[in-house]
């Protein structure tokens, strides 16, 4: 059976990425994939917050053709920031009237630390190939999105429903429906709490399988430690839930979570 793999957020953070794969075997000293017939799943937030967002896209872009030739598979899903950053691209500093607030997608960019020479090489290429990624995915037992939220649902009842609702939105011109993905993918901590458990079990009674696996959250912020006192995945929700991101821009580690094999 091929092992599976998840790493997320990894925020434009190269150096980092490219250490974490490496101790999970999954590239060698060139950066090669090495991973053979393993599968890696890339949960979204590639840039933003750090200093080189094209170079982990290109990264994983690059491995992807790479696994492929070893019969393996590198898989990306769509986070808020690629939503943000395809948002900048396409909307910049246009105002948007969006549930009774004015926004702009460039300032919501500037906020979150996008970088000028990422945004300039967004070309049509890859503004096509973020714009196309999924925006959940099953692998498995695993059910596979970048934020820890219920609101995927009000895309549809099932993964090819809500990827197929997102690319739609995003293939378009209407700013406020754009600002509704943005706002829905940002939502965070639904796992958590009393009732977390539950929310996921919805989730995965209706999406299929029998773990959620997510970003977005930093499992510093989510469990109120400091970000430099843990180094793997956190499990929760009753082992319904894995949240694998260390909050790399906070100095949190960079996690690759072995999911099976």
């Amino acid at each position: 059976m091929s092992a599976t793999f998840a790493t997320s957020d990894a925020h434009g953070h190269l150096a980092e990425l490219t250490a974490a794969l490496r101790q999970a075997g999954l590239v060698d000293d060139g950066v090669r994939w090495s991973g053979g017939d393993a599968r890696l799943w890339v949960l979204g937030d590639l840039l933003d917050r750090g200093p080189d967002g094209l170079g982990v896209i290109a990264l994983v872009r690059r491995l992807a053709r790479e696994a492929a030739d070893a019969s393996g598979a590198v898989h990306t899903v769509l986070g808020n920031h690629e939503v943000i950053a395809l948002g900048t691209r396409k909307f910049g500093d246009t105002e948007v009237v969006h549930r009774g607030a004015v926004r702009t997608f460039s300032s919501i960019w500037a906020r979150n630390g996008g970088l000028a020479s990422d945004q300039a090489g967004i070309d049509d290429e890859l503004f096509s190939w973020l714009a196309a990624l999924p925006a959940i995915a099953r692998d498995g037992d695993h059910l596979l999105m970048h934020s820890d939220t219920v609101g995927y649902l009000e895309w549809g009842g099932s993964v090819e429903e809500i990827n197929g609702a997102v690319r739609e939105v995003l293939a378009h011109d209407d700013p406020v429906a754009w600002f509704d993905v943005l706002v829905q993918m940002g939502q965070r901590h639904e796992l958590a709490g009393a009732s977390g458990s539950a929310t996921a079990r919805l989730l995965l009674d209706t999406l299929g399988g029998e773990r959620i696996v997510h970003g977005h959250s930093i499992i510093g912020d989510l469990f109120h430690e400091p970000f430099d006192s843990y180094a793997e995945p956190r499990l929760y929700a009753d082992g319904l839930a894995l949240d694998i991101d260390g909050g790399i821009y906070e100095g949190g580690p960079c996690l690759v979570a072995r999911l099976s094999g």
